[in-house]
């Protein structure tokens, strides 16, 4: 059902843009752009997060032409790419100092090997050793290099989701003294974490306080996450 809302969106960007090649996306934003729309996005501003998506679709394109020219269906291969920039978007924070373009461009491969390894698992018909694409040196890249390729960024991006889901419940979630115990214990006010003790005598209460104080924070953020 997703992928086929995306497909019917990316033909719709084609028609009405009259995209044919890369010349032709819509350019991409400037950093200071990228940032004016990110910050207007996290207040709710839904034309933002559409100049975002549709800005950056030319790094969906760029990420398919390079690696699936080769493949069966590139246009599914837009559509799918497309849903991992839509993940991207959503899930990219500004505060985390990186390049929303390289952060984006993973998501983006991730959502796509994961279409293969859907492929893999669902049908007998795709023989792993089915030559995809072609690298630069004229070597065949086949299914198996794909699916098997840099396992760790799958993981890494996984991670990062996590880490600023995490993080948003912490700052949403909690009360002011307990994201202050969170903050502290776990190191995420950009210092060393703290033991109890630590925090005890910097909030001047007691170390079985502070503990009460933490257990009850992160059975929150474990209902949250649930």
């Amino acid at each position: 059902m997703l992928l086929n809302f995306f497909s019917m969106l990316s033909h719709l960007f084609h028609l009405i843009l009259g995209i044919n090649s890369p010349q032709s996306f819509p350019p991409p934003l400037s950093a200071e752009e990228e940032h004016k729309y990110f910050l207007l996005m996290k207040q709710g501003d839904l034309t933002a997060r559409e100049k975002l998506i549709l800005h950056n679709l030319r790094l969906v394109s760029h990420i398919v032409r390079k690696y699936y020219a080769s493949a069966k269906d590139p246009e599914d291969l837009v559509s799918i790419g497309t849903v991992g920039l839509c993940k991207a978007v959503d899930t990219f924070q500004i505060s985390c100092g990186a390049k929303f373009a390289t952060y984006a461009a993973r998501c983006i491969q991730n959502e796509i090997l994961m279409h293969f390894r859907a492929q893999k698992k669902h049908s007998s018909e795709i023989s792993l050793n089915e030559t995809i694409d072609v690298d630069r040196d004229g070597n065949p890249l086949t299914y198996i290099d794909v699916i098997s390729c840099d396992e760790s960024m799958t993981s890494e991006i996984e991670r990062k989701i996590a880490s600023d889901r995490a993080l948003r419940y912490v700052n949403t979630l909690l009360t002011p003294r307990e994201r202050q115990v969170i903050l502290l214990r776990y190191g995420l006010s950009g210092k060393r974490p703290m033991t109890q003790r630590e925090i005890a005598q910097i909030l001047k209460i007691s170390r079985s306080y502070v503990s009460r104080i933490e257990k009850g924070a992160l059975e929150k953020l474990q209902n949250a996450f649930q």
